[in-house]
């Protein structure tokens, strides 16, 4: 697979990404199965995966240690991603998470997560959420501490989430990352961003405005989180197909029947894309190829759980979109429907 270098001291990583998230948290609660999700860590670093995206908060703590059965055999295949800021209560998914940046708080989670992950160092540590009773300078020089002792290599922050509120479609000329760009410019006075991790995808664009730029001016990373649209954008999907209760998609407003069939236009333009290089190839993969060439410092990391999409996923990476291919999907209409 193709490698990219991300942030000032030249991180080296595969060019498409696994979100594990869904292996242990969100979605269909029903398909998370630690057998067939270790089957699939496999799968991908063998198809040159190797940017491994996880957090403490995913179960909680389960993906961490599904993530270290792995790296207890694979260490020097994988780059390790992980995260910490958040806390989760007691009642399954829908528990109340709260921010927590306390700089006590960010030495004892890296602590934990090296040991569940089996590993002596974190090759990028993410701040989750800025804790807004916190200085963010302070929980970032925590954080820069544990570089400073050999635990981490280098820090990123998510920004998964942290749009600002805001009605009608994508492509509306409204910035949602303005809080996120103030917090990057504070933290950046502290210790290098290495990476930022927010949502990218076809129908989901915010990151272009503002985002984006900012991170290809500064050398930062930027890791496009579900750059799959939450899986509309595979065409697997059925419209009014339902999910499953604990499955945040039941809620969302892009994932009504109504908004799904509205939206299915994206999808056929991805699909006739996706016939023009041959009966293999996919929308998903199309889908992240368009990710792909947004930049060299960008790497898709859709997220996976069974074996299949995973290698599916990696083959992206050889995808060579065309021109006519590129202009096409800019011409694909508008999401319907909120995002928030």
């Amino acid at each position: 697979m193709e490698r990219r270098s991300i942030g000032a001291t030249a991180l080296d990583v595969g060019a498409i990404g696994l979100g594990c998230m869904p292996m242990s948290w969100a979605y269909t609660r029903s398909e998370q199965r630690g057998d067939r999700s270790l089957r699939t860590v496999h799968a991908a670093l063998d198809a040159g995966v190797s940017l491994l995206d996880t957090a403490d908060m995913y179960g909680p703590f389960t993906n961490e240690l599904l993530l270290g059965r792995v790296l207890r055999e694979r260490r020097s295949e994988a780059f390790v991603s992980t995260k910490c800021g958040l806390l989760v209560g007691d009642g399954g998914e829908r528990r109340h998470v709260v921010a927590d940046g306390r700089p006590g708080y960010v030495r004892r989670a890296c602590d934990a997560s090296l040991r569940r992950l089996q590993t002596d160092v974190i090759d990028l540590y993410q701040l989750h959420r800025a804790d807004p009773e916190v200085p963010v300078e302070e929980t970032w020089g925590a954080m820069a501490e544990l570089v400073s002792a050999g635990k981490v290599r280098a820090l990123g922050l998510c920004a998964v989430g942290a749009r600002t509120a805001r009605r009608g479609a994508v492509g509306a000329g409204r910035d949602g990352y303005e809080g996120t760009i103030r917090q990057l410019d504070r933290i950046q006075q502290v210790f290098p961003v290495a990476a930022v991790e927010a949502e990218l995808s076809v129908w989901s664009r915010e990151a272009l405005t503002r985002l984006l730029p900012w991170c290809a001016a500064r050398g930062v990373g930027f890791l496009a989180a579900m750059p799959l649209g939450s899986g509309f954008l595979t065409g697997t999907l059925t419209p009014g197909g339902g999910f499953e209760p604990d499955d945040p998609r039941a809620r969302h407003p892009r994932f009504t029947a109504e908004m799904m069939a509205a939206n299915q236009p994206i999808v056929a333009g991805l699909r006739r894309v996706a016939a023009r290089h041959g009966p293999e190839v996919t929308p998903a993969q199309v889908a992240l190829a368009w990710v792909l060439r947004l930049g060299r410092h960008v790497v898709p990391v859709p997220g996976a759980k069974r074996e299949r999409w995973a290698v599916e996923n990696a083959g992206a990476a050889s995808l060579r979109l065309t021109a006519a291919d590129l202009a096409e999907i800019a011409a694909l209409p508008a999401p319907r429907g909120s995002w928030d």
